[in-house]
């Protein structure tokens, strides 16, 4: 199954929860504000998420001046990529790490961490790259906006049941006392289960795309092995290095910052490692390369 199908399927599955919990809930309505409230609050995060994004961590834009090696190195995969160049930012961190923001293509940047450019070699540093420009060709920024509008509306609508239980919302008459209860019991499950199941859903989709980035970027650099050997040594750093990074970020950078504080890898936004570069070796093989990290 591709990467792209399982995240179509992951965003069924999750429309198929909201529609669930909507209908018990909150019926046509209570879906459809739960919808608006979360859309709204999810639109102003993805039209102005690379601005955000690169303002929370300090970013700067590297001009041409600075780095012409890395901006003909972004220059050649963007083209690769048939894709407008993006701006290319430098994040103050010693942490190696990088991620791409924004819209699409067209609206889009990558950042690099200080640290990312001292340890990786230019192979490698490409691979990376590739990765981000990969996100930004898949317009992954979109996909997981979808995903949290969807998963935040999910949230919305079990506080909303949280209070009609409170208030006694859900209460009926004697002679539907049975049928009450059983609504109540119902409640109570969607409640406390649905929006971990949600957020579960919308997790594993982050993973997806990030072996669709993987993918897409290897073949983008035309050296899947390149990046493996970054991500491995990404890896080793980031558990060594500890980065002050907001946890609703995390998913956009190529390695999980904050993988070194012991979350259980199903509520990881990354897939293991170890995956990543099992999954780039079999691509470099069919690619007739040698996997050797």
């Amino acid at each position: 199954m591709s990467w792209m199908l399982r995240t179509v399927i992951l965003l069924g599955v999750l429309t198929g929860l909201l529609m669930a919990i909507g209908g018990l809930i909150g019926g046509t309505a209570g879906m459809l504000v739960a919808l608006i409230v979360a859309g709204f609050m999810n639109f102003i995060s993805y039209w102005f998420s690379d601005k955000i994004v690169l303002s929370m961590y300090g970013a700067r834009e590297i001009p041409y001046e600075e780095a012409p090696w890395l901006h003909e190195m972004v220059e050649e995969l963007a083209t690769r990529a048939k894709m407008p160049k993006p701006p290319i930012y430098l994040v103050p961190m010693e942490q190696p790490n990088a991620f791409a923001t924004g819209r699409g293509p067209g609206h889009a940047a990558v950042a690099v961490t200080r640290g990312i450019l001292e340890i990786l070699d230019r192979e490698e540093l490409k691979g990376v790259l590739a990765h981000e420009l990969a996100h930004i060709k898949n317009r992954d920024v979109l996909v997981a906006t979808i995903a949290a509008t969807i998963a935040g509306a999910i949230g919305f609508l079990a506080n909303m049941a949280q209070w009609a239980l409170f208030f006694g919302g859900f209460n009926r008459d004697e002679e539907e006392e049975g049928s009450g209860f059983a609504e109540i019991v119902g409640a109570l499950v969607m409640i406390i289960i649905v929006p971990i199941i949600a957020t579960i859903i919308q997790l594993a989709i982050s993973r997806a795309r990030e072996y669709l980035a993987d993918e897409t970027g290897a073949k983008i650099c035309g050296c899947p092995v390149a990046l493996a050997r970054a991500l491995k040594k990404i890896e080793e750093y980031v558990t060594k290095i500890p980065a002050q990074v907001n946890p609703g970020t995390a998913h956009l950078f190529i390695e999980n910052p904050l993988k070194g504080s012991g979350l259980l890898e199903l509520l990881s936004t990354h897939p293991p490692t170890e995956k990543r570069i099992e999954r780039l070796c079999q691509l470099a093989r069919k690619m007739g390369q040698e996997c050797i990290i």
